[in-house]
Parts: structure tokens; C-alpha cells; sequence
């Protein structure tokens, strides 16, 4: 597989490393191995003649469409918060570039009503700066189409594993237990939903009341009498910043504190479903299961 991996200035270092090695262990192991598997031809390429990382380091870089590619790799560029990650998407070079990353290929239009993800605590930002794209920043890649998105940080690890996967199955396990990788379907586990609700006052006061009762169970009538909005209000906000109805966010701080007791606490499983709201530990299971992906003892296990 041909695959150019594009290096916009102020690359993230992690994510162009995490790609570059994972592919690079991908070949040495098809050496080592003897399977029956091509070797990745992986090329970095740039929209301009010098490029240097988000920490400094200089990466040397091919002129971006020297050679056709069957894939093209989009390592993140190095800014995590929302105002210094606009004005970079306004550069020359990322406008150059406006066919490939999740953020510079929603921009181009090329997402629109497509599904994707992004770093979880940017998707207010996105749902504002791109309606049309159906985000799902609750999973780890999304594929859709032609496009496949990754989350954050260590997510491009998780991309460039599914790249492998789709020429060895066998390939790509032994390169993740060779690195060391644990599989992470879902960002639920990691985010901080309160850090995403403080961009928005009715959001934030949902936040509050929902935390304060998620034992007492859901009403949405209650709801929007405690933050002072109509229903519909209420649900449109939710909506917009955290792209959940009020319900499905208040399963959400369900399944963010029965992993804090888990983790943190003797409490058995139903006596924390009991705690959350739950009937009983089944319910939760099947929840956490469903929500996260893992089950209670993986989660007891998870640092």
C-alpha cells in the first residue's frame, strides 16, 4: 500500500511519530514474520519545502503530489484548544491543504453529511464550525465512505493500526502486541464531560442538576423547570454543544460516575447501579457495555 502521511507545519509530534513507527514495526515484523503480506511504502509529504513539528524538530518532506498514493495519512497539527486551532486552520498551507484531517477536511466540505470524530473536547467547536458533518466523537475511528477519522492524541496509534488491519488482520495484532497497544473503541472512557458543558449556561446548569440527582432518575420536565428554558430549548443547547438529547447526556454522567465508584470504591455492581439510578448491576452492565465497550472488570482494572 502506498501511503503518503502529510506534514503540515506545527505537526503534532506524538501523532506523526505514532503513525511513522506503527508502520515502520508493521514491515520489520512482515520481515521477521514470514507472512505473506506487501510491505507499507510509506512517503512524508508537505505543502511546503520545510516543515517543522508543533515542538520544533525540523521533518523532511516530499512536495505533496509527487506520486499518486492509494491512502494519505493526516497526523493532527499541534493545537489543542479551540482559538489557536482556528486561526491555523486560516493558514496558506492548511488552506492548500483542505482534502485530508478531520478539522482541515471539514473545512474543504468534503465530511458534509458524512459521519466522523474528532478529539472529544473539540467537538462543540466542530458541531458549530461544521453543521453538516454527523459527528460521533464518542468513538475512538469512524469510518465512512472514503474517509476514516481518528480521535485524540494516541488515536492515531489506533489509525494506523486500522490501515494494517485492512491488508493482515494477523498483521496488525502482532504489530499492537509488539507496541504494546490496547485496544480503545471508545473516547467515553477518557472524556471530561463537564469541561465540554462550561461553553454554555443552560448546558451548565442541566450539568449541575443531573449530577445532583442521577439516583432519582430522568425528567425532562423537571429538567427544564430546574435550568429555567422551555423543553425544547433545552434539548436544542444539548444538541449543539454536546450533540446528546438530555436524556442520553444524563446516561452519560450515569456511566461517568458508575466508573468513578467502580475504580475507585469496594461498592459491588449493584450497589453502584443502585447509586446511578439503576434497578440493578445487569442494567449497568449492559450499559457500560454498550456505552464504553468494556466490561466491569476491564474497567476495575483500567488505571
Amino acid at each position: 500500500m502506498r501511503i503518503s502521511v502529510l506534514a503540515l507545519d506545527g505537526v503534532f509530534d506524538l501523532g506523526l511519530s505514532a503513525v511513522l513507527d506503527a508502520l515502520q514495526t508493521a514491515n520489520e515484523l512482515i520481515e521477521v514474520s514470514g507472512l505473506a503480506v506487501p510491505r507499507f511504502d510509506v512517503t512524508i509529504v508537505g505543502m511546503r519545502k520545510t516543515v517543522k513539528t508543533s515542538q520544533g524538530l525540523s521533518v523532511p518532506v516530499r512536495a505533496a503530489g509527487a506520486r499518486a498514493p492509494e491512502c494519505v495519512v493526516v497526523p493532527a497539527i499541534g493545537f489543542k484548544m479551540p482559538g489557536p486551532l482556528e486561526a491555523a486552520l486560516a493558514r496558506a498551507d492548511v488552506t492548500d491543504a483542505a482534502c485530508v484531517g478531520t478539522f482541515v477536511m471539514a473545512e474543504s466540505g468534503l465530511l458534509d453529511h458524512h459521519r466522523a470524530t474528532t478529539t472529544w473536547w473539540l467537538a462543540p467547536l466542530f458541531r458549530k464550525r461544521y453543521p453538516d458533518v454527523r459527528l460521533d466523537e464518542s468513538n475512538m475511528i469512524v469510518k465512512c465512505g472514503r474517509f476514516v477519522t481518528a480521535g485524540a492524541a494516541l488515536s492515531h496509534m489506533d489509525l494506523a493500526l486500522w490501515l494494517v488491519r485492512r491488508t493482515s488482520p494477523q498483521l496488525a495484532s502482532l504489530a499492537a502486541r509488539y507496541l504494546i497497544v490496547d485496544s480503545r473503541p471508545s473516547q467515553s472512557a477518557y472524556a471530561l464531560t463537564d469541561h465540554l458543558v462550561h461553553s454554555d449556561p443552560i448546558v451548565q446548569r442541566f450539568e449541575a442538576w443531573a449530577r445532583a440527582g442521577l439516583s432519582r432518575g430522568f425528567s425532562l420536565d423537571d429538567a427544564a423547570r430546574a435550568v429555567g428554558s422551555s423543553k425544547r430549548t433545552l434539548a436544542r443547547r444539548l444538541e449543539s454543544v454536546l450533540g446528546k438529547s438530555p436524556l442520553s447526556y444524563f446516561q452519560s454522567l450515569r456511566v461517568e460516575r458508575a466508573v468513578h465508584l467502580l475504580k475507585t470504591s469496594s461498592a459491588s455492581v449493584d450497589e453502584v447501579a443502585a447509586r446511578v439510578g439503576y434497578a440493578d448491576g445487569a442494567t449497568l452492565r449492559a450499559l457500560l457495555r454498550r456505552r464504553l465497550d468494556l466490561g466491569v472488570r476491564q474497567i476495575r482494572r483500567t488505571p
